[in-house]
Protein backbone atom coordinates (compact mmCIF):
# COMPACT_ATOMS: atom_id res chain seq x y z
CA UNK A 1 0.00 0.00 0.00
CA UNK A 2 1.22 3.32 -0.91
CA UNK A 3 1.13 6.16 1.81
CA UNK A 4 -1.99 8.05 1.47
CA UNK A 5 -4.01 10.51 2.58
CA UNK A 6 -6.45 8.13 3.38
CA UNK A 7 -7.24 4.28 3.67
CA UNK A 8 -7.24 1.65 1.07
CA UNK A 9 -10.77 2.08 0.54
CA UNK A 10 -13.66 4.70 -0.39
CA UNK A 11 -15.54 6.90 1.80
CA UNK A 12 -19.11 5.07 1.68
CA UNK A 13 -21.44 6.07 4.86
CA UNK A 14 -23.42 3.10 5.91
CA UNK A 15 -26.77 4.87 4.78
CA UNK A 16 -25.73 4.86 1.24
CA UNK A 17 -24.61 1.06 1.04
CA UNK A 18 -26.43 -1.52 -1.45
CA UNK A 19 -28.25 -3.90 1.15
CA UNK A 20 -26.10 -6.09 3.60
CA UNK A 21 -28.12 -9.61 4.24
CA UNK A 22 -26.69 -12.34 6.81
CA UNK A 23 -28.69 -15.35 6.30
CA UNK A 24 -31.41 -16.96 7.58
CA UNK A 25 -32.96 -13.65 8.57
CA UNK A 26 -29.93 -12.73 10.97
CA UNK A 27 -30.20 -9.20 12.02
CA UNK A 28 -26.79 -9.26 13.55
CA UNK A 29 -23.48 -11.46 12.93
CA UNK A 30 -21.87 -12.17 16.28
CA UNK A 31 -18.13 -13.44 16.67
CA UNK A 32 -16.16 -14.29 19.59
CA UNK A 33 -12.33 -13.54 19.37
CA UNK A 34 -10.68 -14.67 21.49
CA UNK A 35 -6.61 -13.47 21.56
CA UNK A 36 -4.03 -16.40 22.93
CA UNK A 37 -0.64 -15.05 22.90
CA UNK A 38 2.67 -16.00 23.82
CA UNK A 39 5.11 -14.18 25.57
CA UNK A 40 8.73 -15.07 25.94
CA UNK A 41 10.19 -15.20 29.56
CA UNK A 42 13.61 -13.80 27.71
CA UNK A 43 11.41 -10.67 26.02
CA UNK A 44 10.57 -7.59 27.84
CA UNK A 45 6.96 -7.24 28.86
CA UNK A 46 4.77 -4.44 28.52
CA UNK A 47 3.77 -2.01 31.75
CA UNK A 48 0.47 -2.00 30.76
CA UNK A 49 -1.48 -3.84 27.77
CA UNK A 50 0.23 -1.10 25.44
CA UNK A 51 3.05 0.59 26.97
CA UNK A 52 5.67 -0.71 25.08
CA UNK A 53 9.15 -0.92 27.25
CA UNK A 54 12.89 -0.89 25.09
CA UNK A 55 14.89 -4.02 25.35
CA UNK A 56 17.61 -2.12 26.93
CA UNK A 57 15.36 -0.44 29.52
CA UNK A 58 13.25 -3.58 30.28
CA UNK A 59 13.91 -5.52 33.44
CA UNK A 60 14.13 -8.69 31.89
CA UNK A 61 12.65 -11.85 33.63
CA UNK A 62 9.74 -9.53 34.75
CA UNK A 63 8.06 -12.77 36.41
CA UNK A 64 4.74 -11.05 37.42
CA UNK A 65 4.30 -9.88 33.79
CA UNK A 66 4.91 -12.77 31.97
CA UNK A 67 3.03 -14.92 35.17
CA UNK A 68 -0.08 -13.53 34.69
CA UNK A 69 -0.24 -13.55 31.13
CA UNK A 70 0.87 -17.32 31.35
CA UNK A 71 -2.31 -17.54 33.19
CA UNK A 72 -4.15 -17.00 30.50
CA UNK A 73 -3.02 -19.84 28.61
CA UNK A 74 -2.66 -22.41 31.62
CA UNK A 75 -6.03 -21.85 33.42
CA UNK A 76 -8.45 -18.68 31.82
CA UNK A 77 -8.41 -20.45 28.24
CA UNK A 78 -10.05 -23.09 29.41
CA UNK A 79 -12.78 -21.12 31.13
CA UNK A 80 -13.42 -19.26 28.19
CA UNK A 81 -13.41 -22.41 26.02
CA UNK A 82 -16.29 -24.13 28.34
CA UNK A 83 -18.57 -20.91 28.34
CA UNK A 84 -18.35 -20.43 24.79
CA UNK A 85 -18.97 -24.65 24.88
CA UNK A 86 -22.30 -23.84 26.84
CA UNK A 87 -23.97 -21.17 24.61
CA UNK A 88 -22.49 -23.27 21.05
CA UNK A 89 -20.50 -20.80 20.01
CA UNK A 90 -17.28 -21.34 18.23
CA UNK A 91 -14.67 -18.99 18.87
CA UNK A 92 -12.15 -17.13 15.72
CA UNK A 93 -9.01 -17.45 17.85
CA UNK A 94 -6.17 -14.62 17.06
CA UNK A 95 -3.17 -16.76 17.74
CA UNK A 96 0.48 -16.14 18.57
CA UNK A 97 2.08 -19.03 16.63
CA UNK A 98 4.56 -19.57 18.88
CA UNK A 99 1.71 -21.29 21.07
CA UNK A 100 2.00 -23.88 17.98
CA UNK A 101 5.36 -24.94 19.56
CA UNK A 102 5.06 -24.12 22.93
CA UNK A 103 1.16 -25.26 24.00
CA UNK A 104 0.22 -27.35 21.40
CA UNK A 105 -2.86 -28.53 23.81
CA UNK A 106 -4.38 -25.14 23.08
CA UNK A 107 -4.21 -26.21 19.66
CA UNK A 108 -6.05 -29.43 19.67
CA UNK A 109 -8.62 -27.77 21.91
CA UNK A 110 -9.75 -25.21 19.18
CA UNK A 111 -9.16 -28.16 16.47
CA UNK A 112 -11.32 -30.27 18.43
CA UNK A 113 -14.13 -27.84 18.85
CA UNK A 114 -14.02 -26.40 15.29
CA UNK A 115 -12.57 -23.34 16.30
CA UNK A 116 -11.23 -20.80 13.59
CA UNK A 117 -7.54 -19.41 13.58
CA UNK A 118 -6.09 -16.32 12.30
CA UNK A 119 -2.50 -15.20 12.62
CA UNK A 120 -1.64 -12.48 14.83
CA UNK A 121 2.34 -12.59 14.91
CA UNK A 122 4.69 -14.80 16.18
CA UNK A 123 4.30 -13.50 18.91
CA UNK A 124 3.03 -10.26 21.04
CA UNK A 125 5.91 -8.74 22.08
CA UNK A 126 7.40 -7.70 18.58
CA UNK A 127 5.17 -6.40 16.83
CA UNK A 128 4.87 -5.63 13.13
CA UNK A 129 5.97 -1.73 13.01
CA UNK A 130 8.80 -2.39 15.58
CA UNK A 131 10.79 -5.12 13.58
CA UNK A 132 12.83 -3.83 10.51
CA UNK A 133 11.33 -3.31 7.02
CA UNK A 134 12.94 -6.88 5.89
CA UNK A 135 11.78 -8.82 8.44
CA UNK A 136 8.30 -8.38 7.87
CA UNK A 137 7.15 -10.29 5.12
CA UNK A 138 9.48 -12.81 6.58
CA UNK A 139 7.65 -12.98 10.13
CA UNK A 140 3.99 -12.51 8.73
CA UNK A 141 4.88 -15.69 6.02
CA UNK A 142 6.50 -17.58 9.51
CA UNK A 143 3.42 -17.67 11.75
CA UNK A 144 0.96 -18.66 8.96
CA UNK A 145 3.53 -21.53 7.91
CA UNK A 146 3.67 -22.57 11.34
CA UNK A 147 -0.33 -22.51 12.39
CA UNK A 148 -0.85 -24.16 8.71
CA UNK A 149 1.67 -26.89 10.00
CA UNK A 150 0.13 -27.27 13.42
CA UNK A 151 -3.58 -27.75 12.15
CA UNK A 152 -3.37 -28.74 8.68
CA UNK A 153 -5.01 -25.21 7.47
CA UNK A 154 -3.82 -22.23 6.22
CA UNK A 155 -5.26 -19.39 8.33
CA UNK A 156 -7.62 -17.53 6.17
CA UNK A 157 -7.70 -14.41 8.46
CA UNK A 158 -4.97 -12.05 10.40
CA UNK A 159 -5.14 -9.37 13.34
CA UNK A 160 -2.08 -8.06 13.57
CA UNK A 161 -0.65 -7.95 17.70
CA UNK A 162 -1.54 -4.27 18.49
CA UNK A 163 -3.24 -3.98 15.62
CA UNK A 164 0.01 -2.42 14.10
CA UNK A 165 0.70 -2.29 10.63
CA UNK A 166 3.20 -0.61 8.44
CA UNK A 167 2.62 0.58 5.10
CA UNK A 168 3.82 -2.89 3.68
CA UNK A 169 1.66 -4.91 6.11
CA UNK A 170 -1.56 -5.54 3.31
CA UNK A 171 0.42 -6.12 0.65
CA UNK A 172 2.30 -8.85 2.29
CA UNK A 173 -1.09 -10.29 3.92
CA UNK A 174 -1.97 -10.58 0.29
CA UNK A 175 1.60 -12.27 -0.54
CA UNK A 176 0.90 -14.62 1.56
CA UNK A 177 -2.90 -15.82 1.18
CA UNK A 178 -4.44 -13.55 3.84
CA UNK A 179 -8.52 -12.88 2.46
CA UNK A 180 -9.49 -10.59 5.85
CA UNK A 181 -7.83 -8.57 8.24
CA UNK A 182 -9.34 -6.67 11.24
CA UNK A 183 -6.75 -4.16 12.32
CA UNK A 184 -9.32 -1.45 10.92
CA UNK A 185 -12.06 -0.52 13.19
CA UNK A 186 -13.99 1.51 11.46
CA UNK A 187 -17.11 -0.47 10.74
CA UNK A 188 -19.77 -2.25 11.68
CA UNK A 189 -19.97 -4.12 8.45
CA UNK A 190 -17.15 -5.91 6.22
CA UNK A 191 -15.91 -3.85 3.23
CA UNK A 192 -12.96 -4.40 0.41
CA UNK A 193 -10.02 -3.01 0.86
CA UNK A 194 -8.32 -2.09 -2.39
CA UNK A 195 -4.76 -2.59 -1.86
CA UNK A 196 -2.31 -1.95 -5.48
CA UNK A 197 -5.59 -3.27 -7.54
CA UNK A 198 -6.03 -6.67 -5.27
CA UNK A 199 -8.36 -6.96 -3.08
CA UNK A 200 -8.64 -7.92 1.09
CA UNK A 201 -11.45 -8.01 3.04
CA UNK A 202 -12.20 -5.80 6.38
CA UNK A 203 -14.19 -7.44 8.90
CA UNK A 204 -15.38 -5.42 12.06
CA UNK A 205 -13.33 -5.84 15.55
CA UNK A 206 -13.38 -3.72 18.22
CA UNK A 207 -10.92 -1.19 20.54
CA UNK A 208 -14.05 -0.86 22.21
CA UNK A 209 -15.89 -4.02 23.26
CA UNK A 210 -12.07 -5.45 24.08
CA UNK A 211 -11.09 -6.26 27.56
CA UNK A 212 -7.39 -5.37 27.25
CA UNK A 213 -7.88 -1.91 26.76
CA UNK A 214 -11.23 -1.47 28.63
CA UNK A 215 -10.61 -3.69 31.23
CA UNK A 216 -7.22 -3.65 31.85
CA UNK A 217 -5.63 -0.68 30.74
CA UNK A 218 -8.66 2.12 31.56
CA UNK A 219 -9.93 0.00 34.32
CA UNK A 220 -13.14 -0.40 33.69
CA UNK A 221 -15.10 -2.62 36.38
CA UNK A 222 -15.92 -6.76 35.19
CA UNK A 223 -19.62 -5.45 35.78
CA UNK A 224 -19.30 -2.29 33.74
CA UNK A 225 -17.66 -4.22 30.99
CA UNK A 226 -20.50 -7.28 31.03
CA UNK A 227 -22.93 -4.07 30.87
CA UNK A 228 -20.96 -2.83 27.86
CA UNK A 229 -21.16 -6.15 25.90
CA UNK A 230 -25.16 -6.02 26.57
CA UNK A 231 -25.44 -2.45 25.59
CA UNK A 232 -23.39 -2.93 22.35
CA UNK A 233 -25.69 -5.49 20.97
CA UNK A 234 -29.12 -4.36 21.96
CA UNK A 235 -28.25 -1.36 19.94
CA UNK A 236 -26.29 -3.03 17.35
CA UNK A 237 -29.70 -5.12 17.07
CA UNK A 238 -32.07 -2.50 17.09
CA UNK A 239 -30.19 -1.34 13.55
CA UNK A 240 -30.08 -4.45 12.77
CA UNK A 241 -33.84 -4.90 11.91
CA UNK A 242 -32.81 -1.89 9.38
CA UNK A 243 -29.46 -2.45 8.03
CA UNK A 244 -27.78 -5.47 9.19
CA UNK A 245 -24.56 -5.27 11.80
CA UNK A 246 -21.87 -7.29 12.74
CA UNK A 247 -20.53 -7.54 16.08
CA UNK A 248 -16.98 -8.54 17.75
CA UNK A 249 -16.59 -9.68 21.26
CA UNK A 250 -12.52 -9.49 21.91
CA UNK A 251 -11.31 -11.56 24.49
CA UNK A 252 -7.78 -12.33 26.16
CA UNK A 253 -7.63 -15.14 28.50
CA UNK A 254 -5.90 -13.83 31.34
CA UNK A 255 -8.38 -10.57 31.81
CA UNK A 256 -11.63 -12.24 30.98
CA UNK A 257 -10.68 -16.02 32.12
CA UNK A 258 -9.83 -15.27 36.07
CA UNK A 259 -12.50 -16.50 38.55
CA UNK A 260 -13.73 -12.95 39.61
CA UNK A 261 -14.40 -12.19 35.90
CA UNK A 262 -15.49 -15.14 33.72
CA UNK A 263 -19.15 -15.13 35.09
CA UNK A 264 -19.50 -11.72 33.30
CA UNK A 265 -18.72 -13.53 30.34
CA UNK A 266 -21.42 -16.22 30.65
CA UNK A 267 -24.15 -13.39 31.50
CA UNK A 268 -23.02 -11.59 28.30
CA UNK A 269 -23.36 -14.22 26.14
CA UNK A 270 -26.73 -15.73 28.23
CA UNK A 271 -27.89 -12.88 27.27
CA UNK A 272 -27.23 -12.66 23.88
CA UNK A 273 -28.32 -16.30 23.37
CA UNK A 274 -31.93 -15.19 24.42
CA UNK A 275 -32.62 -12.99 21.51
CA UNK A 276 -33.74 -14.54 17.75
CA UNK A 277 -32.21 -13.61 14.46
CA UNK A 278 -28.55 -13.74 15.62
CA UNK A 279 -26.13 -15.64 13.65
CA UNK A 280 -22.90 -16.80 15.63
CA UNK A 281 -20.16 -17.06 12.62
CA UNK A 282 -16.47 -17.48 12.84
CA UNK A 283 -14.45 -14.48 10.94
CA UNK A 284 -14.33 -16.94 7.71
CA UNK A 285 -17.76 -17.82 7.57
CA UNK A 286 -18.72 -13.97 7.99
CA UNK A 287 -16.37 -12.67 5.06
CA UNK A 288 -17.20 -15.68 2.79
CA UNK A 289 -20.94 -14.63 3.27
CA UNK A 290 -20.28 -11.01 2.50
CA UNK A 291 -18.20 -12.05 -0.92
CA UNK A 292 -20.69 -14.35 -2.31
CA UNK A 293 -23.79 -12.00 -1.41
CA UNK A 294 -22.45 -8.26 -2.16
CA UNK A 295 -21.38 -7.13 -5.36
CA UNK A 296 -17.67 -5.30 -6.10
CA UNK A 297 -19.90 -1.87 -6.19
Amino acid sequence: MQPSRYGPFPYLPITDRPRYVLPNKARIAVWVIPNIEFFGLDDPMPGTHNERIPREAAKIPNVRAWAQREYGNRIGVWRVMDVLDKYDIRGTVALNSEICNHQPQIIEATMKRGWELMGHNQTNAIRLNEMPPDEELDSIRTTLDTIEKATGKRPMGWLSSGLSETWNSLDYLIDCGVKYVADWVCDDQPFRMNVGGRQLVSIPYSYELNDAPMVYNNKVSTDDFEQMIKRQFDVLYQEGAEINRVMAICLHPFIIGVPHRIGALDRALRYIRSHDHVWYATGAEIVRHYLENTSLN
